[in-house]
């Protein structure tokens, strides 16, 4: 039977850091369970969910590393919760989670010795997401020089926004590594056989409406390549702050999910013959959103439509990233409330844990 791990959240917003404390809970075991919370259990905890438990479930159950999804997971995780799915021990990051009075969510399977931690993704939460929307930022895009630029940092470094307090939600900048890339990739070659199927585009803000998309281009092969714009290509054509999150974020967001073969860093907006036959691809897909010319005012596919290659691929689908970041801003007070109240909850709780660390300072 092999050792079965447990995991649970909101996993609202799914990002790349969700999808990296998952992978990590994997390599703890053989068989990875996640509990998904209701709407109602969220909200009476944190606040409003930015996506719905339907959309939720069917997010986390696409991720690569994902074995299965319970639905209506209870906030507090209990040693009954552990027994009821024959898991061994409870996986959760290294920051704190609490209920709505303040109290650790995990304190029962801490108690009984079936918790382990795994390393948090510095520089992204759902909460900080949230935060580049409300406040219109464009820090964290890679531009100029720093447009294709990974860094070779620890991805542990963080610079945060002055005024907050909180080591877990601070709005902070995403250090990509190229060890981190690897270890999102599937490093897996197209085989001969393969039938390869090309998509580009930003993939901002990766949500339901991406994977359902995704999902529908793989039907037409048997190997997906996703081709991701840089950060001043996507502002070009969506304006405002977009991306929210910037190409290595939008990179390791897309790769955590099991339809996607391989990402392209920085694809051409225009699909050329010379990259075509580069990956062999047979297929191009777009979905059903207007396609923006190039910079001459060229079809971006003109060259795969010359070549019969060109597929729409309608997802049945309508949410698009603009339409996700109205939801957040058309209950803008009920998201600031949520974030400046969760900031609140984790400042107390860190400089509690701060004075309990003091006090067991030999003197």
């Amino acid at each position: 039977m092999g050792v079965r791990v447990w995991c649970d959240g909101c996993y609202d917003m799914v990002h790349f850091g969700h999808a990296n404390s998952l992978r990590q809970a994997k390599a703890m075991g053989d068989y990875l369970v996640v509990g998904v919370h209701t709407d109602e259990e969220i909200t009476m905890h944190k606040g409003p969910p930015v996506f719905n438990e339907e959309e939720r479930y069917r997010m986390v159950r696409a991720i690569k590393w994902v074995d299965e999804v319970v639905e209506g997971a209870p906030y507090v995780t209990t040693l009954e919760t552990l027994d009821k799915y024959n898991s061994d021990f409870c996986v959760h990051g290294d920051d704190i989670t609490m209920t709505a009075d303040g109290t650790d969510t995990y304190h029962i399977v801490k108690s009984a010795g079936r918790y382990k931690e795994c390393k948090r993704t510095q520089g992204v939460s759902t909460t900080n997401l949230v935060g580049r929307m409300l406040m219109l930022t464009k820090e964290h895009q890679q531009r100029g020089d720093m447009e294709y630029a990974v860094d070779r940092r620890c991805s542990q470094d963080m610079s945060s926004d002055a005024s907050t307090k909180s080591p877990w939600t601070g709005v902070s900048q995403f250090l990509p590594t190229t060890s981190k890339i690897l270890q999102f990739s599937n490093r897996t070659e197209p085989k001969k056989t393969d039938k390869v199927v090309y998509v580009a585009g930003a993939f901002d803000l990766f949500h339901i409406g991406h994977l359902d998309f995704l999902e529908k281009a793989k039907e037409l092969g048997t190997y997906l390549i996703v081709g991701l714009h840089t950060d001043p290509v996507v502002n070009r054509y969506k304006g405002f702050n977009y991306p929210i999150m910037n190409i290595h974020e939008r990179t390791l967001s897309v790769l955590a999910y099991r339809c996607v073969d391989e990402v392209v860093i920085g694809a051409p907006y225009s699909v050329t013959k010379e990259m075509m036959d580069h990956f062999n691809v047979s297929v191009v897909c777009h979905g059903q959103t207007p396609v923006s010319p190039d910079l001459g005012g060229e079809d971006p596919y003109a060259e795969p439509k010359k070549e019969g290659k060109f597929v729409t691929v309608d997802s049945g689908n309508m949410l698009t990233t603009e339409k996700l970041v109205e939801r957040i801003l058309a209950r803008r007070f009920d998201y600031e409330e949520r974030n400046r109240k969760k900031e609140a909850k984790e400042v107390a709780a860190y400089e509690a844990f701060v004075k309990s660390q003091q006090n067991e300072k030999p003197s």
